[in-house]
């Protein structure tokens, strides 16, 4: 063959100028290496995944431009020991982050327009507004003490009335119990020498305090820097060190945490890297190992250790000049290099060294060897690099530029093991053999499955058949948080919110031409069964405003007086916070045989007697945690008390900017009930959307149009390598059973492993599916040398120096991608997981479906 004659000239060449070409080498690796670290670049992106010809990507970067203050954003998340230390951690975090120019565009927090102060009764339900002015009309007594002397001397003049009320048999306490509790625990807490702000939001508004959520929200767009692998990582430090220093914080009465889609796209980066280093570390050590056992010296490892890295750094270069920055997924390009070049290097050298055993002289062995295998490592790069070059034509970009490298990387491992390999091989001159290379038991392998051709090539159709029919079973998890790191901050905070529909990320985006479109759409979507809620513009003006405005102002009319603002009260001292303190007791001490055993006015009773002792600056403490934010509470109900009509026209900008752009289309965002949550549910809400709004958009929506697109991806590319794969199998080996003895095995290995994914279960998802060319190339190249062994007249295939090489090829790539099981990110080990699975079923199928089936078949050779 013209071409055999060639592969074997083009080694005899290397050899003769074995110097030279390792010379020369060495150089060109060094050139495309400082190349690189130059001019390749690495871009964290997620966006630059997909190509903008799919329609879904055109409406998502639509709406990024449309509404860029969605994009990219730090949340934190904060709760505290009551909602006043909530909202003031909230208000101080957003001016410390806005003034931090050198990490961030902006900040702010969302719930916090006075608007929403200002109409805050008006979005109470009737019922809970009626109940709400009665309860403060109640205690307009209390209140007005509150407001004359808003300090802990009002509070006793004020708990003093309430029991004279007792004495005079005026007062019912009944209603007021929960709010005296409340002091004597914060009393309590200060006479123990630990004071603590009171919640008088609580005190007012009692179990309405729920509605507002336990947690706070501020909202902050990061200054990214997408050369790096965190591109927020500078933000976010910048971010947790100011909440770090905010008073509650230090103090543990409020926690700020970090989520949102920088945080979690950051946290996964450096979960994956971590879980990189620490597998390539264990990889190393262990592919050292096989390579020793595979060929026995290392004036053989040296070479193919070698060889790969000159291949590899080749192949950087190629990345360079091709697409100059890499993305998330084309960056991998090195991992599937090592792990199917190895394999190329693995052949020619355990060959070479049963050559040895039959020609002592290197020269003739190298020869030989390439008579032998190179044409088998010519087509299996050719097959494995169509494999990945089928990707390129497809939508899925992240994808498409991998296989452009890896394909391109095939064709480089392929020249690295025909021309630098012998030469090294020249230079460090391993020994020769005394021993055959292959398992010394392999023979007996053989012959015990020829035996049981039958029942084994039974038992595999089984199988087969068993992986076909449960194939349409083998489902792929669109969740992308499942391959997120549960243990990250941004995960568990992320978990916290999920169960509030207003919080759940898997929210869908409708853009409508006008703000009564939207309306009319949002009322529609109520109706569907996955749907929790609809919001769009009209849901900020409230209902019912005449009915509650006079209710708000028949209240505010009785109140005003009592509220109306007015000198401040002169700064208390300790002296007359004692007063106060015994005056109050002189007022409660008399009533408590009036009420029942255990009554909190009688705990009141027993703290103020504690606290009438204390030195000064307990007192002073007591006094200003007692009072720190009743002004503030005192000012928000004179807000709400003047509330008026409110109309679209009396929104905020910074409200309305949100739900409506300036060519007056409206944005109507379609909430999800948590039964929506997982792939099916989440499909399921996305389609019930999608039928009454097509171009619906949104989290929800890009997640599931993601997968779709990743699936339509790997089913166009896989066809194409399929065709690819078969047209050079039939140029290399022209009979169409020959071509189907290569390509059964790799049909096997496939159903195999959707067998065993099913039923461990294994599911696919946006990391592991991935792994699927793989499979595809390391399966091929198995069964290529095998079947071209037997097309040649051998009959001897476990106990050849192929299955030696297949095996320890195995394990090595076993091992680079086994690694990745240990990794603490789920998308990471969920890949090692399936690369493991796909990797014994592939060595199933090559060492034993195709030695059985071979044996029971005559090669071209013999007929």
């Amino acid at each position: 063959m013209d071409l055999q004659r060639l592969l074997v000239a083009l080694v005899e060449t290397s050899r003769r100028h074995a110097l030279l070409v390792v010379l020369a080498g060495l150089l060109l690796a060094t050139l495309c290496g400082l190349y690189a670290v130059r001019h390749l670049g690495v871009s964290t992106d997620t966006d630059l995944l997909f190509s903008e010809r799919l329609p879904w990507r055109q409406r998502a970067t639509a709406f990024q431009r449309e509404f860029p203050q969605f994009q990219n954003l730090l949340v934190g998340v904060i709760d505290a020991r009551i909602p006043e230390e909530a909202d003031s951690t909230a208000a101080a975090l957003v001016a410390k982050l806005a003034a931090d120019h050198a990490h961030f565009h902006a900040a702010w927090q969302p719930d916090a327009l006075p608007f929403f102060a200002r109409s805050a009764f008006l979005f109470l339900d009737t019922g809970q507004l009626t109940a709400l002015l009665n309860s403060i009309i109640d205690a307009q007594p209390f209140l007005g003490q509150l407001v004359a002397d808003p300090s802990a001397r009002g509070l006793f003049a004020a708990l003093a009335l309430v029991a004279m009320g007792v004495q005079q048999g005026q007062a019912n306490l009944a209603p007021f119990e929960p709010a005296l509790n409340a002091f004597h625990q914060a009393l309590a807490a200060a006479a123990g020498g630990h004071p603590q702000p009171l919640s008088w939001e609580t005190l007012l508004a009692g179990s309405l305090v729920s509605q507002a959520g336990q947690y706070r929200f501020v909202l902050a767009q990061p200054t990214l820097d997408y050369t790096v692998l965190q591109p927020g990582g500078a933000a976010t430090q910048a971010f947790r060190d100011a909440a770090a220093g905010l008073d509650f914080v230090k103090s543990g009465d409020a926690r700020v945490r970090i989520t949102g889609a920088v945080a979690l796209s950051d946290e996964e980066f450096a979960t994956v890297a971590q879980g990189i280093i620490v597998g390539t570390i264990g990889s190393v050590v262990l592919i050292t190992v096989w390579l020793l056992l595979a060929v026995g010296s290392w004036r053989l490892i040296v070479p193919i250790i070698l060889t790969l890295l000159l291949g590899l750094l080749l192949t950087i270069g190629f990345a360079t000049v091709a697409v100059g920055t890499l993305n998330l997924i084309s960056v991998a390009f090195a991992v599937l290099f090592v792990g199917i070049a190895v394999d190329f290097a693995i052949q020619f050298c355990v060959r070479y060294r049963g050559m040895r055993l039959q020609h002592p002289d290197p020269a003739r062995a190298l020869a030989e060897t390439t008579h032998r295998v190179g044409i088998q490592i010519l087509v299996a790069a050719a097959a494995t690099a169509c494999g990945f070059y089928a990707f390129v034509p497809t939508l899925f970009s992240g994808v498409a530029e991998l296989g452009l490298i890896a394909g391109t990387g095939m064709v480089i491992a392929f020249l690295c093991t025909l021309i630098f390999l012998p030469a090294a091989l020249s230079l460090f001159r391993p020994k020769g053999e005394t021993a055959e290379i292959g398992f010394r038991r392999g023979a007996a392998l053989d012959a015990l499955l020829s035996r049981h051709r039958g029942p084994v090539l039974a038992l595999f159709a089984g199988l087969a058949l068993a992986g076909a029919l449960l194939l349409p079973r083998l489902t792929f998890d669109s969740d992308p948080l499942h391959v997120k790191d549960p243990n990250t901050e941004s995960m568990r905070t992320l978990r916290d919110l999920m169960d509030n529909p207003l919080t759940n990320p898997y929210s869908i985006d409708i853009l409508e031409p006008s703000v009564e479109q939207a309306g009319a759409i949002a009322a529609r979507m109520r109706t569907l069964p996955l749907v929790a809620e609809s919001l769009t513009l009209l849901s900020f003006v409230p209902q019912d405003q005449p009915a509650k405005l006079a209710m708000i102002a028949d209240a505010a009319n009785i109140l005003g007086p009592t509220l109306a603002a007015r000198e401040p009260a002169a700064p208390v001292t300790p002296e007359q916070l004692r007063l106060a303190i015994g005056a109050a007791l002189g007022q409660i001490q008399p009533v408590l045989g009036k009420l029942p055993a255990g009554h909190p006015l009688a705990a009141i009773a027993a703290d103020l007697k504690r606290l009438a002792g204390a030195p000064d600056a307990q007192l002073l403490a007591m006094d200003a945690a007692l009072t720190r934010f009743l002004p503030m509470q005192i000012d928000r109900l004179r807000q709400a008390l003047g509330a008026a009509p409110v109309t679209l026209g009396d929104l905020p900008p910074a409200l309305t900017r949100d739900w409506v752009l300036p060519d007056g289309r409206a944005r109507v965002q379609v909430l999800a009930k948590p039964e929506a949550r997982g792939s099916r549910g989440l499909n399921e809400f996305v389609g019930q959307v999608q039928s009454v709004a097509p171009t619906a958009g949104g989290p929800a929506v890009w997640i599931v149009e993601t997968a779709a697109s990743i699936f339509a991806a790997f089913r166009t590319a896989a066809i194409g390598a399929l065709l690819a794969i078969t047209a050079i199998l039939f140029l290399a080996l022209r009979r169409p059973l020959d071509v189907a003895l290569v390509l059964a095995p790799l049909l096997l290995s496939g159903l195999l492993t959707a067998l065993l994914a099913v039923l461990l279960p294994l599911p696919l998802n946006f990391a592991n599916i991935i792994a699927l060319p793989l499979l595809l190339g390391v399966g091929v190249s198995f069964n290529i040398y095998f079947v071209m062994n037997w097309r040649e007249g051998g009959r001897d295939f476990l106990g050849s120096a192929t299955a030696r090489a297949v095996v320890f090829s195995a394990l090595t790539t076993g091992t680079a991608f086994g690694s990745l099981t240990l990794s603490r990110h789920p998308g990471t080990a969920s890949m090692g997981d399936l690369l493991l699975l796909s990797l014994l079923c592939t060595l199933l199928a090559s060492l034993i479906f195709v030695p059985t089936l071979l044996s029971g078949l005559r090669p071209p050779a013999s007929q």
